[in-house]
């Protein structure tokens, strides 16, 4: 048993994310338009029917703007805090609005929605983590970790237990400290109550990353204070096998299969000495160390190795098609797939030999 997950668009512009199984689906946020929601679901093979539920995270209009409409249509239950319904100025069917509480599951047939308390500039706002029971027993756990103040316990605590993450990666320092924002915008990004900068997001992977974590989606990238390429590499040289996208704010992402079968690297833990600005993978490190010619080998290695994976996004990145994935092996077919051509792709994998793993608006 697997779970999908997509990013149907990620950014100030809109904000939405699939998480599903088989039988069933949620949508985290509606920050598009109904009539984008449905048209990028279908380019992925992905049905609104299996769809039971929108859980919303907060009330800022790159997060609901199409709820309305999309839970009319539907008939779907939005589960939404009392005050996010109310600050939100919404205009919900009665009989769908459903309440949730941090800490307190929702069922949705087998999938388990879990919502915690984070910070950000809004009146009541959570973060997720859907579940999904394997046939052994083992949960599946996938995050949706965007719109965040800072790094706390709660957090760190949730990102341990994750197989797949959609982590927010919103500015790089640099770009922010000398782009074109207002001051007070500025300090609003990273106050505390914002969002996380690239070196931020990268601590928390780095040091907290379970060895089980197969796939990360970098979500809610800054169109003026970042670059998806910047995002992808810092966090690429740190990824030891874990699959590292970019959530685009221009379109959908692929579909991931997230098994629960991949083993990588745990990360380093809460003590051990880190220094974002000049971050080197352990490995590598180690490797540098060894002499003088090793280090100038390694670095032109290193170079070379960096050139390949850029073009191999880039290739990636152009190609319309779908991929689907499931642990490190990809396939990009000409037509969108359903569930059941996913699972016959997975089956067809098994055949194949294994590679290494290598209502306020937000401006923002």
């Amino acid at each position: 048993m697997s779970l999908y997950i997509a990013s149907l668009n990620s950014g100030s512009n809109g904000n939405c994310y699939y998480i599903g199984n088989d039988c069933e689906a949620v949508l985290i946020d509606a920050g598009l338009s109904c009539r984008e929601t449905e048209r990028r679901m279908r380019r992925l093979g992905l049905s609104m029917d299996l769809v039971k539920g929108v859980f919303i995270s907060h009330e800022h209009d790159d997060h609901i703007r199409g709820l309305e409409v999309l839970s009319k249509r539907y008939q779907l239950p939005v589960y939404i805090t009392e005050n996010t319904l109310s600050q939100g100025q919404l205009t919900l069917e009665g009989h769908l609005v459903r309440s949730f509480a941090a800490s307190e599951p929702v069922s949705i047939g087998s999938l388990n929605v879990l919502a915690f308390s984070k910070t950000h500039d809004a009146i009541d706002p959570h973060s997720f983590v859907i579940s999904a029971q394997k046939e052994d027993g083992t949960p599946i756990h996938i995050g949706v970790f965007t719109d965040i103040g800072n790094v706390c316990d709660n957090l760190t605590r949730h990102f341990k237990l994750c197989h797949a993450a959609f982590l927010e990666a919103n500015y790089d320092e640099q770009l922010l400290e000398e782009g074109r924002y207002p001051w007070p915008l500025k300090n609003r990004i990273r106050g505390g109550k914002g969002h996380l900068s690239n070196h931020q997001a990268l601590e928390l992977f780095v040091r907290h990353r379970p060895a089980f974590m197969s796939h990360l989606l970098l979500a809610h990238l800054s169109q003026d204070n970042n670059k998806p390429e910047l995002a992808q590499n810092l966090f690429e040289e740190a990824a030891y096998g874990t699959h590292v996208v970019v959530a685009s704010r221009y379109g959908e992402s692929e579909v991931y299969a997230i098994d629960g079968t991949f083993c990588g690297q745990s990360g380093i833990g809460a003590e051990a000495e880190w220094n974002a600005s000049r971050y080197t993978p352990p490995a590598k490190a180690a490797a540098n160390s060894k002499s003088p010619a090793a280090s100038k080998t390694s670095t032109t290695s290193n170079t070379a190795a960096a050139s390949n994976a850029n073009e191999t996004s880039s290739n990636t990145a152009t190609n319309g098609n779908l991929a689907v994935t499931n642990g490190d092996a990809a396939l990009t077919p000409e037509k969108p797939l359903g569930h059941s051509m996913i699972r016959r792709r997975k089956k067809a994998l098994t055949t194949q030999p294994k590679q290494s793993p290598v209502v306020q608006t937000s401006l923002f």
